[in-house]
């Protein structure tokens, strides 16, 4: 901490290296079921079809079976990267790509929702409600 004093009284506070130490991480929504909405969706070469987003709750793990909203297309995920290094998990915040089976890189676009298909497996809604913030 600091300690200052002038003729006007006393002072004392934190650094900004305490002040930040200080600040708790957010919890990050693993135990709820996975959405994953693409940013977009690449061809590989030797790879195959390569979907891009960022994990926003749940978990993505090589081995799944994923499924995505709206066009209600499953497949299984064959393996998860993020800046060119394997993962065998992604977690809420991670900015990954995961390579798909069998699926075009024309049936997929940015968008869409991955989810688990074995839990709560994302589809499209007829209403929803929402909180909107205008700045």
């Amino acid at each position: 901490g600091w300690n200052i004093e002038r003729k006007e009284g006393k002072a004392e506070g934190k650094t900004l290296i305490e002040a930040l130490d200080a600040i708790l991480p957010p919890s990050r929504p693993t135990e709820k079921p996975l959405r994953l909405p693409l940013q977009d969706v690449y061809k590989i070469g030797g790879i195959g079809t390569v979907p891009v987003g960022r994990v926003e709750t749940g978990v993505l793990k090589p081995g799944m079976v994923v499924t995505f909203a709206p066009a209600n297309i499953t497949t299984e995920v064959k393996s998860v990267e993020m800046h060119h290094e394997a993962l065998q998990e992604a977690v809420p915040g991670d900015n990954v790509g995961f390579n798909v089976k069998n699926v075009s890189v024309k049936e997929l676009r940015r968008g869409y929702v991955a989810g688990d298909s074995k839990n709560n497996p994302p589809k499209s809604a007829a209403d929803f409600l929402a909180q909107v913030i205008v700045l």
